[in-house]
Parts: structure tokens; C-alpha cells; sequence
């Protein structure tokens, strides 16, 4: 049975995480997170307590990634429950001195579980939809690498080709909507270790 507190404080747990991220609340952001919780994302993968140090180097590498989230979902079993929210990160470039904006459309998934009373989150993996980028100054142009970015994934091209300007490895293994398969793997992945069945 589902208790409304505890939807509440998973669906704050996540909300949380995200605000601290982007806020350089490093040291609240990996209180979000079990000591054994994995993160999985384009630029990361590893423990989520190494995660809050990557994001803070990140941000002191000067991309500032933000955050636009939807409502939360949280499907609660127990002690273990799984929550979802579909979001948007928006990250500031500067290209050839002209400003730009790259926004990747996510939904992230998120574990979270009870241990000793307290909720805390096991695990970050993103599902990738699409990307675009926009100049700050409508009509401006820029050319870019075609050869390049032809490589990379549909669903996540410009966020790779921004994290390769910073010099990230991007996993092109992610789940991703240009690859149906890799979304009903991942939702058959967190379902099953909380016990549940997966929506239909």
C-alpha cells in the first residue's frame, strides 16, 4: 500500500537532488544518495557519492548545466520504490564567440529506498528523447562538424557533441528513444528490483 508520506518524501528526495546539482549545493546533493548508489548517464558512470564530485568539477570546468523537471512519479513497493520525471537540461555554449544553448530532453529514473527509516536514492540513469541547439540571438548561425556529429546518437547528439568540446567520453550505449529496446530494458530493469510490475 502506498503512503502519501512516503510519496512525498521520495518525490522531495529527487527534487532535492536535482536543485542541489544545479546549485552547487554539493555537500546536500550527496546526501541524497546511498553510499552504494550508481549513477549511468552520457558523461558518467560510477558511484553516486563520485558523481557529486564529477558534477562539481564539471561545474568548475564551466558548464553549467540546469535542470527544467515536470512532476515527479513515484511507484512505491515497500521499502523500495521507483520515480520517474521527464525533464530538460539546458546548457550554456559559446560557439566560434557566439552564444548558444543546448537542451536535451530526458526522462530520468531514478531507485530510491528505505534504509533505516530514511529515504535515500540507489540509483540515476536517464532515458534520452532528442536535443537541439539555439542560438541566444535568434538568426545567428554557426557551421559545425557534420562528419562528427553523424556519429553520435539521434537522441542525444548535441548534448555529445557539447560534452566532447569539454572533453568528455560520452557512452553511446545510453537508453534512448532511437532505440526502443533500450527504453523497455531499462524499465524492465528498475521495475523488477522493486517488485512491480511494468505499466501497460
Amino acid at each position: 500500500m502506498q503512503k502519501n508520506s512516503d510519496i512525498t518524501a521520495i518525490t522531495q528526495l529527487v527534487v532535492c537532488e536535482r536543485e542541489s546539482r544545479d546549485m552547487g549545493f554539493w555537500n546536500r546533493m550527496r546526501s541524497c544518495f546511498h553510499a552504494d548508489a550508481t549513477v549511468n548517464i552520457s558523461w558518467f558512470q560510477g558511484n553516486g557519492h563520485d558523481f557529486v564530485a564529477a558534477s562539481k568539477d564539471m561545474a568548475g570546468r564551466g558548464m553549467m548545466a540546469k535542470h527544467r523537471l515536470g512532476p515527479v512519479l513515484v511507484t512505491l513497493n515497500a521499502n523500495r520504490a521507483i520515480a520517474t520525471v521527464a525533464g530538460i537540461i539546458d546548457i550554456p555554449l559559446k560557439l566560434d564567440d557566439k552564444d548558444f544553448t543546448m537542451s536535451a530532453y530526458c526522462v530520468m529514473f531514478y531507485r530510491a529506498e528505505q534504509r533505516s527509516g530514511a529515504w535515500r536514492l540507489g540509483s540515476f540513469e536517464c532515458i534520452y528523447r532528442r536535443d537541439e541547439l539555439v542560438p541566444a540571438i535568434l538568426g545567428q548561425s554557426v557551421e559545425l562538424p557534420v562528419q562528427l556529429l553523424t556519429q553520435y546518437r539521434p537522441s542525444y547528439r548535441n548534448l555529445s557533441y557539447s560534452l566532447h568540446l569539454k572533453g568528455y567520453v560520452v557512452n553511446h550505449e545510453l537508453p534512448g528513444e532511437d532505440r526502443p529496446e533500450t527504453v523497455s530494458a531499462i524499465y524492465q530493469q528498475h521495475y523488477a528490483w522493486a517488485g512491480l510490475p511494468v505499466p501497460n
